[in-house]
């Protein structure tokens, strides 16, 4: 095979070099630099702008919509997330920190199918580029139990790394797959370039061939790509154009709930999120998400320091516990941590309580913490934080079965948020008869809650 002579572009100002420099040396951006393959240029074609061919143009009105068909993947927060099921043809790009389980939830994914024999389940094709075929067969053994695994025969894995032997395997079997699962985009290579496998420029490359083979052979191929430190996704910007749906998948291994985020989905919302639990039988579908993150007694007397807010993540209302504790510092400055919540939030609420309400905070050490590690950012947790903090500096529990809604303004106004209706629906239907913040608008009128 003749070897393709290739360049490095400069991703900012469009700079050649024909080998990798660290810095440009137009434009000065560090890091810059990606190697790239020359168009192939098409021999029987002149030179000129008249070498195309007339394209039919269509009006509005001769476009029929079409409803896209979707195979169901047996896991029902995944099917919530990606709108209703697969797509036939669509490239699903599912990204997360290492360790945080993509690999058992597509592993999952391949075994419900081939075990319920579902449309996409009878030939499922796993490209393992990290892991040996032993290593996952011994995580379905986990996952699975014994008298089910016979049932699992279908499933099919290709160690390979190496694209273009990829995609000459797929187009020459004669039953092609039903799906195709990639672990993980960052292991795979083409011939065309030099690079490392994870490279930039391996990773556009070999994304690029992937989606022109979903989209001939219309078969669903599901991508595995990891995150830097940073939180993206690692590898060039361009992945997450290329796919139709990218899907994060979240969650502190300390705990072990997950959550899948959708940042972009071509066939569906891009609001949804899919709530799992870790057990040692894999991903376990959450349907109420208060089981997970009120893991508290409604008959038991509450405790000061303690709210009851109701975040919305996604479109999806879930009431979480927020603790509060304030202590007497023995500091010139007094502490304000804060875990699961924005430090800077922490910082303007204890300053509004301590303006609005005349609460003595200068002398005290705030701490606050979301009960079972979930990340809260929405301002509809304010009035609950409030709350939280003033109870525990007062020593007074708020009542029992209510739960705080509303965003808090500099001035100590409680201001309305969105979805407020599904929120308190969400909430009564929990057993939460008292809604705090539905009616008030002023900090000073929810103090009546904690005499």
């Amino acid at each position: 095979m003749v070897k393709v002579k290739t360049y490095y572009v400069c991703q900012s100002c469009g700079a050649k070099s024909f080998k990798w420099q660290g810095q440009c040396f137009e434009c000065g951006q560090w890091n810059s630099f990606v190697e790239e393959a020359p168009a192939q240029k098409v021999s029987g074609l002149k030179s000129g702008i008249n070498n195309g061919e007339i394209v039919k143009i269509l009006n509005l009105g001769q476009i029929k919509t079409k409803t896209h068909h979707r195979d169901k993947t047996e896991i029902l927060e995944l099917d919530r997330v990606l709108g209703g099921g697969i797509v036939p043809g669509s490239v699903v790009l599912v990204a997360g920190e290492p360790g945080i389980g993509k690999s058992t939830l597509l592993t999952q994914l391949a075994i419900n199918n081939t075990y319920n024999n579902s449309k996409i389940g009878r030939d499922i094709l796993y490209v393992c580029g990290e892991e040996s075929p032993h290593q996952i067969k011994r995580r379905i053994e986990r996952l699975v139990l014994k008298e089910k695994q016979k049932r699992n025969q279908n499933l099919q894995f290709l160690p390979e790394t190496n694209i273009e032997n990829i995609v000459t395997t797929v187009t020459s079997l004669k039953i092609p797959p039903k799906l195709i699962i990639i672990d993980s985009i960052q292991t795979l290579w083409t011939q065309r370039l030099t690079g490392a496998a994870g490279s930039v420029g391996q990773v556009r490359e070999c994304s690029n061939i992937l989606l022109n083979i979903a989209k001939k052979t219309n078969i669903p191929i599901f991508l595995i790509g990891h995150v830097t430190k940073e939180g993206a996704i690692a590898g060039p910007k361009v992945l997450e154009h290329v796919v139709d749906t990218v899907l994060y998948l979240e969650g502190d291994r300390q705990h072990d709930f997950r959550i899948l985020r959708t940042s972009k989905n071509r066939f569906g919302p891009t609001d949804e999120v899919g709530v799992f639990q870790m057990t040692d039988r894999g991903m376990k579908d959450v349907l109420n998400p208060a089981d997970l993150f009120l893991q508290e007694d409604k008959q038991a007397v509450p405790k000061p320091g303690s709210a009851v807010i109701c975040s919305v993540q996604g479109i999806r209302p879930m009431l979480v516990e927020i603790q509060a504790l304030v202590v007497s510092t023995q500091l010139a400055m007094p502490r304000r941590v804060a875990s699961g919540i924005n430090q800077k939030k922490l910082q303007v609420l204890t300053a509004v309580l301590q303006k609005t309400l005349s609460l003595p905070l200068y002398q005290q050490d705030v701490f606050v913490n979301v009960a079972g590690g979930l990340k809260l950012q929405e301002p509809a947790i304010d009035l609950g934080l409030c709350l939280a903090i003033a109870s525990s500096l007062k020593n007074k529990p708020l009542p029992k079965n209510a739960v705080c809604i509303g965003e808090v303004g500099l001035l100590g106004e409680i201001r309305k948020v969105s979805f407020m209706d599904k929120r308190v629906k969400e909430a009564k239907k929990l057993g939460y008869k008292t809604i705090i913040g539905e009616k008030e608008n002023d900090l000073r009128q929810v103090l009546k809650y904690l005499n």
